[in-house]
């Protein structure tokens, strides 16, 4: 048994008193994050440095204080301080150079409010300081652990949930020997080393048309009316159905993988760089790669199982896994190939997967030979020139 962190998100059915009342939070939270935002960006403008949490915290309770913001009294005080909480984090990341600078938030994106504590369960009703009466819920599994806090959202859908995090005992799964290389493609979502392919789907592309007509709809009504709102809500449903496909499809597979393999070898995707190729973008986003690695990590955290990435450089397609010759003339349109050397036949993706388990494999023991991905490593120009100084 370890100890993890889990959510659990229950949809939730407000009534029109408890909707005001979260469109209030909603606010307040949101002009709180955007109001000392702008205040640490002036400041780190003017002397290089933002104002830190305990000041700023001292700050706030000085504005409720004041008439003009004295509506700031209505929301739950923990609320507005985890909000604070929450914009110190996004700064440090930012110094840390793990994320960018913190962006403004806007009530035309997902709304949403955190309570850190005195939230209750009791029987399908969500009770939460400041509001008496409790909101119905649909608790449709049992919340095991150490109830930690809770955030209400709203989507654009107009749909209320509740995330609850727990602390709790989890017990991994049963332990096992397999080794697996994976190889992340289009035309298929995922192959792996023993052969099998997991489906890609493509529900951006299912749904395209639908899409479509949807916007194009959209398109013609007039912004702020309620047929323009009601237009926005079935383009916004088509985009809630492909995510939550999307989500489902990449749970199942993660779980697959974990649960039948203890060592997952994976490339080391530069992700954000293949976005920007315009002819593949839309479907390299359609696969949601960035996700399925994320659940992968996590999952493989929980279950004792380990995730090794190997050089993104590393010609693992182009590379025979029966001798090691490196087929440099592979262009991406073919998908299978007979090695000039051995004379194996090879599928590309398959291939692919077993070089990734083999290359994962010399990195876990520490002997790798990078030598063999040299040819299409990229250069600098100063090590170009160097090398035709060198050559000449």
């Amino acid at each position: 048994m370890k100890e993890i962190h889990r959510t659990y998100k229950f949809r939730i059915y407000p009534n029109k008193e408890q909707e005001i009342f979260f469109a209030k939070h909603f606010g307040c939270v949101r002009f709180i994050y955007n109001y000392f935002l702008t205040e640490k960006s002036d400041m780190y403008k003017k002397i290089g440095q933002s104002d830190n949490y305990n000041n700023q915290s001292l700050k706030l309770t000085q504005l409720k204080k004041q008439e003009t913001t004295s509506w700031l009294k209505e929301i739950n005080s923990q609320t507005l301080q985890y909000s604070l909480k929450c914009l110190d984090s996004a700064f440090n990341s930012f110094f840390k150079g793990i994320s960018r600078y913190p962006k403004f938030k806007s009530k035309k994106t997902k709304n949403s409010f955190t309570i850190p504590q005195n939230l209750k369960l009791i029987d399908n009703k969500l009770y939460i300081p400041k509001l008496k009466s409790g909101i119905s819920a649909i608790i449709h599994r049992e919340i095991k652990g150490k109830i930690q806090h809770c955030t209400i959202s709203k989507t654009t859908t107009n749909k209320y949930f509740v995330s609850i995090l727990s602390i709790e005992k989890y017990e991994p799964f049963n332990s096992v020997k397999n080794e697996i290389g994976i190889d992340l493609g289009i035309k298929d979502f995922a192959i792996t080393s023993d052969g099998s392919k997991f489906k890609n789907h493509r529900y951006t592309k299912k749904y395209e048309r639908k899409l479509k007509k949807a916007q194009q709809h959209l398109s013609k009504k007039i912004k702020g009316s309620s047929r323009f709102e009601k237009q926005r809500l079935k383009v916004a449903l088509i985009h809630e159905k492909i995510k939550n496909s999307r989500l489902d499809t990449l749970h199942k597979i993660t779980n697959k993988l974990i649960r039948e393999n203890n060592v997952i070898y994976l490339e080391s995707l530069n992700i954000k760089g293949m976005v920007k190729n315009r002819k593949l973008s839309k479907h390299i986003s359609d696969c949601s790669w960035g996700i399925f690695i994320k659940q992968l990590e996590y999952k493989a955290d929980w279950n004792d199982r380990k995730i090794i990435k190997i050089d993104r450089w590393y010609p693992s397609s182009k590379t025979c896994n029966q001798c090691g010759y490196i087929n440099q003339n592979l262009k991406l349109s073919i998908r299978k190939w007979i090695c000039p050397q051995c004379f194996a036949e090879l599928d590309r993706d398959i291939n692919s997967a077993i070089n990734i388990k083999e290359e994962g494999k010399r990195l876990s023991v520490g002997v790798t030979d990078y030598t063999r991905g040299a040819d299409v490593r990229p250069i600098n120009r100063q090590t170009a020139m160097k090398r035709e100084a060198y050559t000449a």
